[in-house]
């Protein structure tokens, strides 16, 4: 079945007609499926509802309950008169970035206890390869910000700190990690924006650390940086 985009044109579809049976739940796996996979990228609107209907072989009450479950979710938004758009690629990312938006402090918190942890191990496991990945990076952040150039400051960042938690090589902790990047790099963008002093914070202390295999100090350079912006995004409102 061939859908349209938003933009007119033809796609293939990511869908299926299902089964007569649990017909709401094939319809919710199917839906989840093509936003975690990227057929349906995020902040773009989905394909309309009878379009849904017809690809997947079901009534309007069935793709409309399916909505409501994916919508309450947290990985669809229903706008009134204008559609419905993919909010986020995984329920722990929809649950976080329905707080996001006035709890960036809380985000913070988050990444510091993930990634002050993260930073300690890569001291202690990380490779030659990774330290030397990891420099690059950060030299590519540098030359970004001497620039101006937010967009890949922003990349660079999120790019960092992802490698400094894989470089730790607990398997758990980056799966974890990286079921939360959607999110984390959000929080940097907002860090990065008007008067955030996330472009102004360097990392280079970290890097040392790490190439060190200190993992004290690695622990105490992430911990630290993280405290510079929870501090200046003051307490939680009451």
């Amino acid at each position: 079945m061939s859908l349209t985009t938003p933009e007119g044109r033809s796609a293939t579809s990511p869908l299926t007609a299902t089964r007569r049976t649990g017909l709401v739940d094939q319809v919710i796996e199917q839906m989840r499926g093509a936003i975690s996979r990227g057929d349906w990228p995020l902040d773009q609107r989905i394909p309309p509802e009878p379009e849904l209907v017809n690809a997947l072989g079901v009534g309007r009450n069935t793709v409309r309950e399916a909505v409501r479950a994916l919508a309450h979710a947290g990985l669809l938004d229903v706008r009134q008169g204008d559609g419905t758009f993919v909010r986020a690629t995984s329920e722990i990312c929809g649950a976080l970035r329905r707080l996001y938006g006035t709890r960036l402090r809380e985000v913070l918190q988050v990444r510091r206890v993930l990634e002050v942890e993260g930073a300690r191990m890569a001291a202690t496991e990380r490779t030659e390869a990774e330290l030397a990945g990891l420099t690059e990076i950060l030299a590519e952040r540098d030359r970004a910000i001497a620039r101006e150039d937010l967009e890949t400051v922003l990349d660079a960042d999120t790019r960092f700190h992802r490698k400094v938690v894989t470089c730790s090589h607990n398997e758990l902790l980056i799966e974890l990690y990286q079921g939360l990047t959607e999110t984390f790099r959000a929080s940097v963008a907002s860090t990065l924006d008007g008067d955030g002093p996330g472009h102004k914070i360097e990392h280079s202390g970290l890097l040392d650390a790490i190439a060190d295999r200190d993992p004290d100090r690695a622990g105490e350079e992430a911990g630290g940086f993280f405290q510079e912006l929870i501090d200046h995004y003051g307490q939680p409102r009451s």
